[in-house]
């Protein structure tokens, strides 16, 4: 019974050890991600300045959206920051064709 024992609580500590393992990896790609997106300078741009690819995208895929302000990159890549009708706020990335970024 003793032996049992011992081995039940070998295996859930070699479960534990392999979740921590695993988040910590996950941990390190999203600090990765941020600190990429983080070191891209966006400069203020006007709304009215954006590339109608932009805007269409936006208008396709978020029809209750409208750009509060618009950022660009040296990348020419658009950080927007958009508000839809039920109140609710976000920040999209496109390239100058009007391609999402993933974050």
């Amino acid at each position: 019974m003793k032996k049992l024992m011992i081995a039940t609580l070998f295996i859930l500590g070699a479960k534990v050890v392999c979740a921590q393992e695993t988040g910590t990896e996950i941990k390190e790609s999203v600090t990765a991600t941020e600190v990429s997106i983080a070191q891209q300078a966006y400069t203020e741009t006007a709304v009215t300045d954006l590339p109608e690819s932009v805007t269409a995208a936006v208008a396709k895929n978020y029809p209750t959206a409208s750009i509060d302000k618009a950022y660009i990159n040296k990348e020419n890549q658009y950080k927007l920051e958009v508000s839809l009708r039920d109140g609710t706020s976000g920040t999209l990335f496109a390239d100058e064709d009007g391609n999402w970024i993933d974050i």
